[in-house]
């Protein structure tokens, strides 16, 4: 597991807005884990679901995302 999805400060844009709508969900929809560990374990698969995003980005519009928005 890389450091960015291991919680480094290294999250971008799109990683934190991933965060905010999870937290604005109500229930246990925005935390799919629960117990020891589940901060990281939440954290590594948001870093799995933004580059998914990503990549669909570039595939679609076949430009990157911005810097400023994806690192």
């Amino acid at each position: 597991m890389d450091n960015q999805a291991a919680g480094g400060n290294n999250r971008d844009y799109l990683d934190k807005a991933l965060d905010a709508v999870e937290k604005k969900i109500p229930g246990k929809a925005g935390q799919r884990f629960q117990g020891p560990g589940a901060s990281d374990k939440n954290r590594a698969m948001n870093e799995k679901i933004t580059d998914f995003m990503r990549k669909q980005f570039e595939k679609v519009t076949g430009k990157k995302v911005p810097s400023k928005v994806s690192n």
